[in-house]
């Protein structure tokens, strides 16, 4: 090519066809891969940063897949719940059945108090039956008579006001005058409820007057006492009152307590009969009383009071009896309740109950065992992780819980233990509502968790198409502009041939004079 010499028309025409060439040669490569950008020759900046937003969006786009999964490990832990539940509500079902039942026993247990003359179920307080007398041994060695009646007034003769008490009776001993407890001291003075045994009678029944409310007096040698309208009961230690020439008061229940164990985890009952604040009186009073403790009580003609225990601890026994109207002669003395008796036809249905109960706990834990994805069991104390960005700094921990019988606080019945009454059912539908709330409150947290995940992974989502279109822009090419570019390029290498032609032409005119 050396040895070749072109005119500077034909030099001319040939650059101006090169560069036409090589633009048709771009505009089509950058048609036929439609990029504008296709190495770092072609644009560097672009290439390079398109190769970097192509990157991350790949890198997202690879852990689109874990989020994927972790979608459906929710989902299949959501799912498990839903049975869970269903099964805790046929747990539920089968021990209302129990609520729903026969009682379970055909005799509960029971105790019966001796009759109580004039009780009614409006007024358990009763009378006393009989009048009571006796005497007041004076100093003298004279005797006194005393009519005491029940719940009206005492009255009688007692030699003069100042006729010291009776010597028989020693330092220690007590006198209980409407749930106030005298007691005698060695002495000729008395104070508050010490009462010297040489006192005189007057101050005796000044000090009962005064710690007791019962008006006591004494005139030309008779006594009165006359109770407040609860009534009057009096009582003492071994002897005391034989000394004092007296016998107990009757059967009335006025001023006297009642105290029964704890029946069937119940609360134990102390109670006071009379007429005050808080005291009890009527039959409905007593059962207010004693529902805490799973009692209930009735009152037949006679004026005996039964108590029996309710429906819901039909299996429990009476706890024991006790307080002052349980004391030798009264109502409630030497009561010992009996143990209740089972119905066998009945709890042969609820051992039935128990089975099926037993067989619901089974279905809990395989259910929750199954409730996996991949490997990942969040009912099964798992935990999942999930990473949402290229660098692993945005993360989410779900922590798994353990949803087997034991996590949710149940456990297997035992079949002639449990659903024998009332309260143990109810017992155990304690347990199931409260393992209820505890699967409402995991599926809102994984509801919560969820909407978090579904949330993030709809955002890479977003985001790789962001970071490709930035990319795209970068280096595709406007096929529009290339189209045309190309129809442009083609008439101006013809001409470029055209012009290379006849320039070429000249020269070989030269070639004809030459000839």
């Amino acid at each position: 090519m050396s040895g070749i010499v072109l005119s500077a028309s034909v030099r001319q025409n040939l650059l101006s066809l090169q560069s036409t060439a090589q633009l048709l040669a771009t505009t089509q490569n950058n048609l036929s891969t439609g990029k504008k950008v296709n190495s770092a020759l072609d644009n560097p900046t672009n290439f390079f940063t398109a190769q970097g937003l192509d990157n991350r969006a790949s890198d997202i786009s690879n852990l689109l897949d874990g989020i994927g999964n972790g979608v459906q490990v929710l989902q299949a832990a959501n799912t498990g719940i839903t049975s869970l539940q269903k099964l805790v509500d046929s747990a539920k079902s089968i021990a209302n059945q129990v609520l729903q039942s026969s009682v379970g026993y055909s005799t509960k247990s029971s105790v019966t108090s001796t009759a109580l003359t004039g009780a009614t179920a409006t007024d358990l307080l009763g009378s006393s039956s009989t009048a009571v007398t006796g005497s007041v041994a004076n100093n003298d060695n004279t005797s006194s008579a005393v009519a005491i009646t029940g719940s009206t007034k005492v009255s009688g003769t007692a030699g003069t006001a100042s006729n010291n008490l009776a010597t028989g009776i020693t330092s220690g001993e007590t006198l209980v005058v409407n749930g106030t407890t005298f007691t005698f001291v060695t002495g000729t003075s008395s104070t508050g409820t010490s009462i010297g045994i040489g006192d005189s009678v007057t101050n005796l029944l000044s000090a009962i007057q005064t710690q007791t409310g019962v008006t006591a007096s004494i005139t030309a040698g008779a006594i009165t006492l006359t109770p407040p309208a609860a009534g009057l009961t009096l009582s003492g230690s071994s002897g005391t009152l034989a000394k004092l020439g007296l016998t107990a008061v009757g059967d009335g229940l006025s001023g006297q307590t009642l105290t029964v164990g704890a029946t069937g985890g119940g609360t134990a009952t102390s109670i006071t009969f009379g007429l005050g604040t808080g005291q009890v009186k009527s039959l409905n009073d007593l059962n207010t009383a004693l529902a805490a403790n799973n009692l209930q009580a009735s009152i037949d003609t006679t004026g005996k009071i039964t108590l029996t225990t309710t429906n819901d601890a039909a299996s429990a026994t009476i706890g024991t009896i006790g307080g002052t109207s349980a004391a030798s002669s009264q109502a409630f003395n030497g009561l010992t309740a009996a143990a209740p008796v089972a119905d066998t036809t009945a709890q042969t249905q609820r051992s039935s109950l128990v089975s099926q109960y037993n067989n619901v706990l089974a279905q809990i834990n395989t259910t929750a065992a199954d409730a996996s994805f991949n490997g990942v069991n969040l009912l099964n104390g798992d935990t999942l992780k999930l990473t949402f960005n290229e660098n692993g700094k945005s993360t989410l921990s779900i922590t798994g819980v353990t949803f087997n019988t034991g996590g949710l606080g149940l456990s297997n019945l035992t079949s002639g233990t449990d659903f024998l009454d009332n309260n143990s059912a109810n017992k155990v539908i304690t347990l199931l509502n409260s393992a209820s709330s505890t699967l409402r409150s995991e599926a809102s947290t994984l509801g919560s968790n969820l909407s978090v995940v579904q949330i993030r992974q709809d955002f890479n989502k977003n985001l790789i198409n962001v970071l490709q279109t930035g990319s795209s822009n970068l280096t595709l090419a406007d096929t529009n502009e290339e189209a045309a570019n190309s129809q442009a390029l083609s008439p101006r290498q013809s001409i470029a041939v055209s012009a290379l032609s006849l320039a070429n032409q000249s020269q070989a005119s030269v070639l004809q004079l030459l000839r």
